[in-house]
């Protein structure tokens, strides 16, 4: 892992001191993470309410540029050429590096269907049977640290061979038990909860993008 990978932790807790309970988790969390993408395999992601939207905003920030732009390597873009040479600017100019990342909570269709057919508290643990490979992660965020659902879907992880993380609050719940990596914010109030993971998880997201897209180290 770069050394300016490992600054972002550094920086997030200069801003949020009382995170310094949290640094060793998180750097573990991005160390861990680091290596899934360097392996060439994906997060998958879930969480409830609030946390739901945090799935989604997670994948917006991996799954594009965030911070840097993420330009496509020059064989790529003479590969874009030589196949179609009428979009080939535009598509080369636009598309940006990512790293994949899946939310649970978005396949609405599938998510209602297994609600309706099968079980509700086990949709997002389906998906992650279906999609999860081994070596392939799973963050589960759940501000309780109790949410059925994402204990599920932790469980089946660690049945496929999934390093799981879990974003949860001060007590950890039962996600603590369940998670390789469980970074426990400082806090027991749900609102107070979700305003330290949103920081925790954007330097998540910079650490990523300096290992995977930073130029020389």
């Amino acid at each position: 892992m770069r050394e300016r990978t490992r600054q972002a932790p550094d920086a997030l807790v200069e801003r949020y001191p009382a995170l310094a309970v949290c640094h060793a988790d998180i750097l573990a969390a991005t160390e861990a993470l680091c290596r899934t993408f360097a392996a060439g395999k994906k997060l998958l992601i879930c969480g409830n309410g609030g946390s739901a939207a945090d799935a989604g905003h997670i994948v917006g920030e991996l799954m594009k540029g965030f911070l840097k732009p993420r330009r496509l390597a020059p064989a790529m873009r003479e590969k874009l050429r030589s196949l179609f040479p009428e979009t080939a600017d535009y598509v080369g100019e636009n598309l940006q590096g990512a790293l994949p990342a899946v939310s649970l909570v978005d396949a609405a269709a599938l998510n209602t269907a297994f609600a309706n057919d099968q079980a509700p508290d086990l949709a997002m643990a389906q998906q992650v049977f279906g999609l999860g490979q081994e070596g392939d992660a799973l963050l589960g965020i759940s501000t309780s640290g109790n949410s059925a659902n994402v204990l599920y879907a932790m469980q089946v992880a660690r049945l496929q061979g999934l390093t799981t993380i879990g974003l949860t609050g001060e007590t950890g719940g039962r996600l603590k038990a369940l998670a390789d990596i469980a970074i426990c914010v400082p806090e027991r109030e749900t609102f107070k909860i979700q305003e330290y993971h949103l920081p925790v998880y954007h330097a998540l997201c910079i650490a990523l993008e300096e290992e995977f897209f930073g130029g020389e180290a």
